[in-house]
């Protein structure tokens, strides 16, 4: 008797255990799957995107020209870099800007040329002269590709103020609009110059720039966490 006593006794402890191991395994599955569901939760919030109103929109139904301009330090570095821009921002611009007619950026880039000093001239002579109701003025204050004193890491940065002319505006001599942007190019802290080449830092950063310039004027779809 005693002994078929202690088998069940066994047998009932047994089955506690099983059932504790069981509880105990469920638990921690529960506890991964929610965890699991937490991650990918986050990585969906993390790729979410969303829609961003244009900060100026009285480029619509405009003729529109982009004049560029920056510090002799930068041109001596980087000769191409106001046609860059000015040619890249303008056929955004005329993509994506209802309405918009964008004088030819080699038009503009031709003015300039034959106009010394044009820089200091009245915004509103400037409109007068290209014969367009805006100027999308663009003043580059910073354009780099590495960090300052160290040419063995890639850190592009381009900076710029842009100022918008309207020649139908309240004052044609002075900004109606102005922003100050910066972009940078590689999100990548501390990126080696082995890692990449000049050209591909370059054409990132302006890329990035002239995105960046661009979404000022038409309503955009952007990443709800750039940095993430």
């Amino acid at each position: 008797m005693n002994m078929i006593h202690r088998d069940h006794s066994t047998g009932f402890l047994r089955g506690l255990v099983a059932l504790a191991a069981l509880a105990t395994l469920g638990v921690l599955q529960g506890c991964q799957i929610f965890g699991v569901a937490s991650v990918i939760g986050q990585n969906i919030e993390r790729e979410k995107k969303i829609e961003v109103l244009a900060e100026y929109d009285g480029l619509r139904n405009q003729t529109v020209a982009v004049l560029v301009q920056t510090d002799m330090a930068t041109l001596y570095q980087f000769p191409s870099v106001v046609a860059d821009i000015a040619v890249n921002l303008s056929r955004r611009i005329q993509m994506n800007v209802e309405g918009a007619q964008v004088l030819n950026p080699a038009a503009v880039l031709d003015w300039t040329y034959h106009q010394p000093g044009w820089e200091m001239m009245p915004y509103g002579e400037v409109c007068e002269e290209l014969g367009v109701d805006r100027v999308v003025w663009i003043d580059v204050f910073e354009f780099r590709l590495n960090p300052p004193g160290n040419r063995w890491q890639w850190e592009g940065v381009a900076g710029a103020s842009i100022g918008i002319v309207e020649a139908d505006g309240f004052d044609a001599d002075a900004f109606s609009e102005n922003y100050d942007i910066s972009s940078e190019f590689p999100k990548i802290a501390e990126l080696g110059r082995e890692s990449s080449t000049e050209e591909k830092i370059k054409t990132g950063l302006l890329a990035t720039f002239v995105q960046q310039a661009g979404w000022l004027f038409y309503d955009h779809i952007e990443d709800k966490y750039p940095d993430a």
